[in-house]
């Protein structure tokens, strides 16, 4: 081989091996985060490549807010407490600051729905639930707690 290509095809692969350890980075997520109604302290931690999402309690308890997962649609579960509930679950880190492929739980209605997760910067998160795709659906901004 040519010891001019030879050197080019060096330098080329060492620049794909940076670019791609870089793209692989996760975001610093973990940490208390306040949802975007306010009413709920969501401890994320990851969990693999993915991300995990606890309720660890709400700024609003004690104001007439139920401690319970009443609207939960199976009865059974009804009468668990949403404190240490996990509201999400299932992502896959996507290598561009976004979890896909997850669902996310809404104790207010009971329902389930699809979820992407999108890191904007070390303290705002974007989280969209959605049925179906994600244009039939509603992003809330996530602030993160102060430690």
């Amino acid at each position: 081989m040519n010891p001019v290509i030879g050197r080019f095809v060096g330098v080329a692969l060492l620049l794909a091996v940076f670019a791609a350890s870089g793209a692989l980075e996760l975001p610093d997520v973990e940490g208390t985060w306040l949802s975007g109604d306010g009413d709920g302290w969501i401890e994320i931690t990851h969990v693999g490549d993915g991300l995990s999402g606890i309720i660890k309690g709400s700024p609003n308890a004690g104001d007439d807010r139920p401690d319970r997962d009443v609207k939960n649609p199976d009865p059974a579960l009804r009468d668990r407490l949403l404190t240490g509930l996990e509201l999400f679950r299932g992502f896959s880190y996507d290598g561009d600051g976004r979890w896909t492929g997850g669902t996310i739980y809404d104790p207010n209605s009971g329902k389930t729905y699809r979820c992407i997760i999108t890191w904007v910067d070390k303290d705002t998160l974007k989280v969209r639930g959605y049925i179906g795709v994600p244009m039939l659906g509603r992003t809330e901004t996530w602030r993160r707690v102060p430690d």
